[in-house]
């Protein structure tokens, strides 16, 4: 997709400040950052939002939670805590139609749940 802006990060048109590269996916540090560690986890593949990934997406979509669990290692805050955040939608606060997961941690974090 030619106006999608991480489509823009995966093919290196656009160079974000990457902590991960695989065949599969991307992660990069958010710019801007709600926790210590922000990092988004882009799969190569354009997958406009959660609701439209396909039975087909399972595996790649496994591979999003690995490779936070991966980088929460990497960058040092598996051990306290990290949270991993999907918005699905715009009134579910997505901004970029591009699935991706947030990774934050660093600091303990607020729930809004309860």
């Amino acid at each position: 997709m030619s106006d999608c802006l991480f489509c823009k990060m995966v093919s290196g048109e656009i160079k974000p400040d990457m902590v991960h590269a695989d065949t599969d996916l991307i992660a990069f540090r958010d710019i801007h950052p709600q926790a210590p560690t922000h990092v988004l986890i882009v799969p190569r593949k354009h997958i406009a939002s959660l609701d439209t990934a396909r039975p087909e997406d399972a595996e790649l979509l496994g591979k999003l939670l690995l490779a936070a669990q991966k980088i929460a290692h990497q960058e040092g805050i598996a051990a306290s805590g990290y949270r991993t955040v999907n918005n699905c939608n715009a009134d579910a606060g997505q901004t970029v139609f591009h699935i991706h997961v947030h990774l934050l941690g660093g600091k303990k974090l607020i729930t809004p749940f309860g």
